[in-house]
């Protein structure tokens, strides 16, 4: 018999959640056992509000585009889900008759989709519920990388490679990038790989770190004193010693987490301040997660995977889990997916190794672990001052 199915997507978009949006809906209609797919518009608010899309007949020209398209084709949101919104959420699951719910997020949407999934047992209902993996953060527990990572790393190092070479072309100023990443530095080290890719001096400070200002001054000085240009590359949610954000805009989201912003702003002020060094201040905020152009396709590859295996799991029966990647780094790079509880994930961040961060350097362990993830064919670039 039949059933349908409803998918709903939390928090920040990514370069390839619709390609694990892609997974999922063929994987449904190729199983032949799917009556309706829905798919809740931004996604908590949706269903609060049973404003779906039935994406049962879309033709598959236009599921094929998703593999193209960045953010979320069918809306996001960052509502955090409360005790008096869960009748609301367990009416639209029945009311639909839904029999498997697929939630994609990050750490706040692993914890939604857990506790959906204990509602339903607690009410008797036939709901699989599944979690999808998905942040540029890359911050779930388990799982060895999430999907959304590979490409914001990728676009990390070339974006980062490029300010460092144009630093160095015109070494007359410290240029100062801002990356996403409020409290696990993921993002901010893979820009790292401009000091491989490039002959350029460059500073990296993540937020599992605190920074001495005085300190982090004085290195910047001593750097751009060698003449060949300095790119300093920072985490949104660098913080000061005393715990405080260096860009905190006083904002909380929707989830309750505090809104950073204006850190490589705040730098740039205090190298221009107190060393008298002219500075820029970059910030491609957005663009980090939602560029296709730099976009991995193993990224793009594994994202489509999950959205299959995300299917195939409730479709055998599972419920209460989340697809985890397991990675092969030993010769060709190959991954696998399998099943976690999400009991296990919901809530639970995982930051930057601390042993992979040494005095504004990143590790060589790093650079093995997420080369496979950002796709490889990185850019080789001319340096005529090292001929």
């Amino acid at each position: 018999m039949a059933y349908n199915i409803l998918v709903a997507h939390g928090g920040g978009p990514t370069a390839v959640i619709n390609s694990s949006l892609c997974g999922l809906i063929r994987a449904a209609k190729e199983s032949g056992q799917v009556g309706k797919i829905f798919a809740a518009r931004y996604g908590a608010e949706g269903i609060l509000k049973n404003d779906l899309i039935e994406l049962s007949n879309a033709p598959e020209k236009m599921i094929a585009l998703l593999m193209n398209t960045p953010a979320s084709a069918i809306g996001s949101c960052r509502r955090k889900l409360s005790e008096a919104d869960f009748p609301a959420v367990m009416d639209c699951l029945k009311k639909n008759d839904i029999r498997a719910f697929f939630y994609n997020g990050g750490n706040d949407s692993m914890d939604t989709c857990s506790k959906i999934n204990q509602l339903s047992l607690k009410e008797g209902l036939d709901i699989r519920v599944i979690g999808i993996p998905k942040t540029i953060d890359n911050d779930l527990n388990i799982t060895d990388h999430s999907p959304g990572y590979g490409s914001a790393a990728r676009y990390a190092a070339i974006s980062s490679a490029e300010l460092a070479l144009d630093a160095a072309a015109l070494p007359i100023h410290v240029v100062v990038m801002e990356l996403m990443g409020r409290n696990a530095g993921w993002i901010t080290a893979a820009s790292a790989m401009a000091s491989r890719l490039t002959n350029c001096n460059q500073l990296v400070y993540l937020p599992e770190v605190t920074v001495d200002m005085d300190k982090m001054l004085a290195d910047i000085e001593n750097m751009y004193a060698e003449g060949k240009g300095l790119l300093v590359t920072v985490s949104e949610g660098l913080r000061a010693q005393n715990g405080k954000m260096l860009g905190d805009t006083g904002i909380v989201d929707g989830f309750g987490h505090s809104v950073p912003g204006g850190t490589a702003a705040y730098i740039s002020k205090q190298v221009m301040a107190r060393l008298n060094i002219k500075s820029r201040a970059e910030k491609p905020g957005l663009l980090g997660r939602t560029s296709m152009p730099y976009i991995s396709p193993v990224d793009r590859e594994e994202a489509y995977r999950v959205g299959r295996s995300a299917f195939d799991y409730a479709n055998a029966g599972l419920s209460g889990v989340m697809v985890a990647i397991r990675a092969d780094r030993q010769g060709a790079y190959k991954s696998e997916m399998f099943p976690v509880k999400l009991s296990e994930v919901a809530n639970v961040e995982r930051k930057f190794p601390l042993e992979w961060i040494s005095g504004g350097r990143i590790q060589d362990e790093f650079f093995e672990y997420v080369t496979p993830l950002m796709g490889g064919n990185l850019p080789a670039y001319c340096d005529f001052k090292v001929f």
